[in-house]
């Protein structure tokens, strides 16, 4: 198949020599004319020569690099893609486990997939559209997914409504694009949860935080637990499990609430040792007297983009000073960042400002990422967005 071009400025080749997956609009001197938005293009030097094929899309990031070899971007490529994808997770123990049905098969730039989410919960895989030119493949990758993934999945999910450029104008609506289903409770390594893919965040669930919730397991043993911006109560449930003593959700949103109590009856039915709240995390702090053993922060995304980072830094220094304060002596603090822009350093300073405005001694006992499912490509360190820091607090 031909596609049309694009044609770099002398030296902006350099990136992507270094394997780098994006070609900002910047880096553009000009190109082909009527190239559609989701369009596969072909990218070329100032000398002429091929260097990389992805989609167009219109914005700073101008073209998402599918390969660097000047391949036929169809069903076998995106077949290729996904048997890579399925062999990691298989590889880790992550899928094909029958404790653990709920994981991230495709995770964008880190397996080599620029725009493209996959997260497989039982027989259903979520597929989340993150450009225009994913979008526009989605049936073709939906036929590659349920080729690859054979007996494991028996439906499609696309859920992109949300993720997609507005001004595209794409009209994209979420739903089933292969089979149906109204199942939607999944396995996480042992622990039953609902998954909200028609209403929830991201694909439904938070399955980033899947190994951190194991850890925080191990800690829980006869502690208070307080879970900040609970969500679907995940950090509560696997709390629960580890035998705290009593545990406390605390969600905004009243269908988050709604979601961890339903998780909570899924696994430990009518137990008295937790109560969920919906109250704002900061009056929820100002107006609770009491202290905790252990608490988790894992707030959602202070800062969406660069001109945001200033304020997302003052909103996690404040956050954690409440932390510190509710916190008893000897207690253990979770707490953590999912903004892409603000780096570990940006984070960490911000929570070592508020230990010191709280004037308390703290000592970090793990420092936490994203699990293996959500792999980081090397040539893309953009792509290692969660942070986290386990303190000990004296």
């Amino acid at each position: 198949m031909t596609y049309k071009s694009v044609y770099l400025k002398r030296g902006k080749e350099e990136s992507l020599k270094r394997f780098h997956p994006w070609v900002f609009s910047g880096a553009i001197h000009h190109a082909d004319s009527h190239i559609e938005e989701g369009e596969v293009v072909r990218v070329i030097t100032a000398d002429n020569e091929f260097i990389a094929v992805g989609h167009y899309q219109i914005g700073s990031i101008a073209v998402r690099v599918l390969s660097f070899r000047d391949v036929c971007i169809n069903q076998k490529f995106w077949r290729s893609r996904l048997e890579s994808a399925l062999r990691m997770r298989i590889a880790l123990g992550i899928a094909d486990n029958p404790l653990n049905t709920t994981y991230r098969l495709v995770h964008g730039e880190g397996d080599n997939v620029p725009g493209l989410v996959i997260d497989c919960y039982g027989k259903t895989a979520v597929m989340q559209a993150h450009s225009v030119g994913i979008h526009v493949c989605r049936q073709e990758i939906c036929e590659a997914l349920v080729q690859v993934m054979n007996h494991r999945i028996e439906n499609v999910y696309y859920k992109s409504e949300t993720t997609l450029p507005f001004k595209a104008e794409l009209g994209q609506e979420n739903g089933f694009i292969y089979g149906g289903s109204d199942e939607n409770t999944t396995l996480e390594n042992g622990l039953r949860f609902h998954v909200d893919w028609l209403r929830g965040q991201k694909t439904g669930f938070f399955i980033d935080q899947r190994e951190n919730r194991s850890l925080l397991e191990k800690y829980a043993a006869g502690k208070s637990v307080l879970n900040m911006f609970c969500y679907t109560g995940g950090f509560s449930v696997y709390a629960m499990r580890g035998r705290a003593a009593l545990v406390h959700s605390v969600d905004s949103s009243a269908k988050a609430i709604d979601l961890t109590n339903k998780n909570m009856a899924l696994n430990f039915a009518n137990d008295s040792r937790h109560q969920a709240f919906c109250e704002d995390a900061f009056k929820y702090l100002d107006a609770n007297s009491q202290k905790y053993d252990l608490i988790v922060l894992d707030p959602p995304a202070f800062a969406k983009h660069r001109a945001a980072l200033h304020n997302a830094l003052k909103g996690y220094t404040r956050l954690n000073v409440k932390g510190f304060e509710a916190i008893k002596k000897g207690g253990v603090l979770f707490t953590f960042s999912c903004s892409q822009v603000v780096t570990k350093d940006n984070f960490r300073n911000a929570v070592f400002t508020a230990a010191a405005q709280a004037n308390r001694k703290v000592r970090i006992l793990h420092q936490l990422h994203q699990p293996a499912d959500h792999p980081v490509n090397i040539y893309h360190p953009e792509g290692e967005y969660l942070k986290g820091l386990v303190l000990y607090v004296e």
